[in-house]
């Protein structure tokens, strides 16, 4: 059975992040201001629901979903892009695939005791954050 992910997680590091918008096609001023921030995750959830709020200064992004079922994710907030998102299990790692203009593009999460760790992908590059959870 998949661990519960809900909890307050606050931000510890980050590595790659650079590399990682600049495979987004993420301008060089956006870049700079973003691997400045320092993000917090709330994730609730509930059965085969889950909702991700991802919080920083700049601004808030939410993902809403259903485990196993593909969706339209509007990602204007991120990159200015929409890709058809699946996100699931695999064993105790929750699996993000976004299908869209970039390759190998998507995330997983998994808990290692109180710290949450997000892989983040795409093209040939990868982005790794670490949240300890706070509540």
């Amino acid at each position: 059975m998949p661990p519960n992910l809900t909890g307050y997680y606050r931000f510890v590091s980050q590595d790659n992040m650079d590399n990682y918008l600049r495979a987004l096609d993420i301008n060089v001023a956006l870049r700079k201001l973003v691997c400045l921030l320092k993000p917090d995750k709330e994730i609730i959830h509930t059965g085969n629901h889950m909702t991700i709020r991802t919080i920083t200064s700049l601004r808030n992004y939410v993902m809403d979903f259903d485990l196993g079922i593909e969706f339209e994710e509007d990602l204007g907030p991120v990159d200015g892009r929409k890709c058809q998102t699946t996100v699931s299990w695999e064993e105790d790692q929750l699996v993000c695939e976004q299908r869209g203009e970039k390759r190998n593009r998507g995330w997983r999460h998994w808990l290692e005791g109180d710290l949450l760790h997000l892989r983040m992908t795409a093209e040939d590059e990868v982005c790794v954050q670490i949240f300890q959870k706070v509540k």
